[in-house]
C-alpha cells in the first residue's frame, strides 16, 4: 500500500493506481516494478507536508493496488481505461503508476481533459515506434486524438518528423532551460503525466531512456504544484528497478506534491507558501 492511502474506495477523493505495463520499453526494461517501488520508496516520507499545513492521511486517498498487465497493449488499455473511469465516477481522480509511459493513454481517456500536459524527455509523438503504434514513443500523438492542446516540458529529443508534429499549433514544446520560467495559463481540465525520464539522470538514474541535460527534480516538483490545482488526472510513469530507489523516491514523492496541491489549490497557509 503507497503510505497513507488508508481510506476505503467508496470515501476516496484520490486512488493509486498500479499499471506495470512493460511491453514497448527500449533499451532498459523493468518498468513492470514501478509501482511496487514507488509504494517502497515513499515508506520514509513524514505524513506532514508543512507548506499546506496538511496530512497526507487525511487527504483521501485510496490504494486500489495494481491491475496486472498482460501483453496485448491495446486490450491492457481498454480495460485499465474502464477501470479509471470508475474511479472518475465515484468522485476519485486516480493516480496512476507506470509501467511504461503508455499507460497514460488510457489515463487520458478515462479523464477526458481538455489539455494534456506532460514532463518528458521525448516528445512521444510518433506515428509508431519499431512499427508499433501503441508505444511508449506515441503517447502524446495518442493523447492528442482527445484533448485539444499538449504541452511538453523538459523535452530534449525527438525524430525529425516528431519536431515537425510538434510546430503546429496544438502542441507547446518547453525545453528544459525554460521550465523553470514556464507560467501556466491553461483553459480547461488538465491531465498531468510525469514521465520521470524528464529528470536530468543524475537525479533519476532508474528508468528505461535516459537523457542527459534534463530537469532538477525541485523544476519537476514546482510544475506539480503549479499544474495540479486544475487537474482531473495524473500519473507517474517509466520507473524501473535500475538504480538504488531514486527515480522511485522522486516518482513517489511527486505523487504527494500532486494531492497536497490538488487538495488544497490556491488555500495555502501565506506563511508556508
Amino acid at each position: 500500500m503507497f503510505p497513507g492511502a488508508n481510506v476505503p474506495r467508496e470515501d476516496a477523493s484520490y486512488a493509486v493506481v498500479g499499471a506495470p505495463l512493460d511491453v514497448s520499453t527500449t533499451f532498459q526494461p523493468g518498468t513492470r516494478f514501478g509501482p511496487d517501488r514507488v509504494r517502497r520508496f515513499a515508506r520514509t516520507f513524514d505524513d506532514y507536508d508543512r507548506r499546506t499545513d496538511c496530512r497526507f492521511s487525511k487527504l483521501g486517498v485510496h490504494d486500489a493496488g495494481d491491475i496486472r498487465a498482460w501483453d496485448d497493449a491495446g486490450e491492457y488499455l481498454e480495460f485499465l481505461e474502464g477501470e479509471l473511469r470508475d474511479f472518475h465516477a465515484g468522485g476519485a481522480i486516480p493516480l496512476l503508476l507506470g509501467g511504461e509511459h503508455t499507460v497514460s493513454v488510457a489515463g487520458v481517456r478515462a479523464a477526458d481533459p481538455d489539455v494534456f500536459v506532460t514532463i518528458d524527455a521525448h516528445l512521444d509523438l510518433r506515428e509508431a515506434y519499431d512499427g508499433n503504434p501503441l508505444s511508449h514513443a506515441t503517447t502524446t500523438r495518442h493523447a492528442l486524438e482527445v484533448v485539444d492542446e499538449a504541452i511538453v516540458l523538459g523535452a530534449r529529443t525527438g525524430s525529425r518528423a516528431e519536431w515537425d508534429r510538434a510546430d503546429r499549433p496544438d502542441v507547446t514544446v518547453v525545453p528544459p532551460e525554460a521550465v523553470s520560467e514556464w507560467v501556466p495559463d491553461l483553459a480547461g481540465d488538465i491531465y498531468l503525466s510525469v514521465d520521470i525520464d524528464g529528470a536530468d539522470p543524475s537525479v533519476a538514474p532508474g528508468t528505461g531512456t535516459m537523457e542527459p541535460f534534463g530537469l532538477s527534480a525541485r523544476e519537476i516538483r514546482d510544475v506539480v504544484r503549479a499544474v495540479a490545482p486544475d487537474c482531473v488526472g495524473f500519473d507517474a510513469v517509466e520507473v524501473n528497478d535500475r538504480d538504488d530507489g531514486q527515480a522511485a523516491a522522486l516518482a513517489g514523492k511527486l505523487l504527494r506534491e500532486f494531492v497536497y496541491a490538488n487538495a488544497t489549490g490556491a488555500d495555502i497557509p501565506e506563511e508556508s507558501a
